[in-house]
């Protein structure tokens, strides 16, 4: 096969584009007209692509207004979702419509911190232990180390995991607007540098990341810790508006929520919700986030209390939710003009951002769940999600 053409002084053009479409057209017979339509400048892809060829076009749909109670996200929002998955939009919409006429989902962040996690390897226990106080005892030298690479990233704190004669440090960060994984790098980096020039006693190896910080992975302690945004939705459904709505009832929501529970504990699953990972990968293809970060983004838990009156207090919590409204492929246009129906695209919109996703999945979840007690989740399905000839 013939090798792909690179332009070494300017690559993002739409000749060089074409010019590899070709190429790969004629090894492979496959047309390429419709990856080759785009109406984005390659001049704005440096830092996103390399290689840049075309575009695959995701089909992408506006579900609410979902109306939120937040303390960033406050008032009735278009969600755009990005999806091949038929019946999703429309599950999602009837979420949003019980949840607003319910008055609204209540969402709070929690929590806010990105890691990476170097390893140090000492010559035995007792000299990593020790490194461990000098850790403790240089935190401010560390914080103005690491600090020395960044405007906006701040070193929150240092914790601790020892295993035999390894000690390894999570740096957590604050990052402001972007989701920061680079950022922590290059801090965490610079500052294990300092840290390696202090000559430490017992030292016999070190490695900026060796798994601890799971980046693009579930963990327990992400969930337990918190990695990216910690964000919380719930929301106390009344029994008539179940009943209306979604043709059931909040003793069969509960009752089906202990099944699942259940379930879910049998099987080992990282998370005891129905499907997470639908509505945060639809807003997260559509919104220019990372999309590997879902791996740790739909991990969550939910939880749901009947009430003596018939009504469902139901939650959705988020540990690890992994969003930037600023860098990344935030900026690209269209990423950039579905962040703006949100009121999201920019500095300061963060924990916004954070708390519509979090809003939206907690609509996914209640819909999904109501479809399953009232037997709609097939019918659903055959109705709408049927492309095939």
């Amino acid at each position: 096969m013939q090798k792909l053409p690179r332009d070494k002084e300017n690559d993002y053009t739409r000749e060089m584009a074409a010019a590899r479409r070709r190429i790969v057209s004629t090894e492979t017979t496959a047309d390429l007209t419709h990856t080759g339509s785009f109406s984005i400048d390659p001049e704005a892809l440096p830092g996103n692509i390399e290689s840049f060829a075309g575009v695959v076009q995701v089909p992408m749909g506006f579900a609410g207004p979902l109306l939120v109670d937040g303390e960033y996200a406050k008032g009735e929002f278009y969600v755009p979702m990005a999806t091949t998955e038929g019946t999703l939009l429309a599950s999602y919409n009837r979420g949003m419509r019980l949840t607003r006429e319910a008055g609204g989902v209540r969402t709070t962040v929690i929590d806010d911190a990105m890691q990476r996690a170097p390893v140090f390897v000492f010559s035995d226990a007792r000299h990593a232990r020790d490194f461990g106080f000098w850790v403790e005892a240089s935190f401010a030298q560390i914080k103005a180390a690491a600090e020395e690479t960044t405007r906006s990233g701040k070193l929150r704190n240092i914790e601790q995991y020892a295993m035999g004669k390894m000690r390894w440090l999570r740096f957590c960060f604050t990052t402001g607007d972007a989701a920061g994984q680079n950022m922590v790098s290059k801090a965490t980096h610079h500052a294990c540098q300092w840290m390696l020039a202090q000559k430490l006693p017992g030292l016999e190896h070190f490695s900026l990341a060796a798994n601890f910080d799971t980046d693009k992975k579930h963990s327990h302690v992400n969930s337990l810790h918190t990695r990216g945004k910690r964000v919380v939705a719930e929301i106390t459904l009344p029994a008539a508006l179940i009943r209306d709505v979604m043709h059931t009832t909040g003793e069969a929501l509960f009752r089906q929520r202990q099944l699942s529970n259940m379930g879910a504990l049998m099987a080992g699953s990282v998370n005891n919700g129905a499907h997470f990972a639908n509505g945060i990968t639809a807003m997260f293809i559509a919104c220019g986030q990372d999309v590997a970060n879902v791996a740790e983004s739909s991990a969550g838990f939910v939880h749901g209390e009947l009430k003596d009156n018939g009504d469902y207090y139901f939650s959705a919590t988020i540990p690890a939710l992994i969003v930037a409204t600023y860098g990344g492929g935030t900026g690209l246009p269209t990423q950039k003009e579905c962040l703006n129906v949100l009121g999201c695209y920019g500095q300061g919109k963060v924990q916004k951002f954070a708390e519509i996703v979090a809003a939206t999945v907690l609509c996914g979840e209640i819909s999904l769940a109501s479809a399953i007690v009232s037997d709609q989740w097939v019918s659903s399905h055959d109705k709408l999600g049927r492309n095939r000839p």
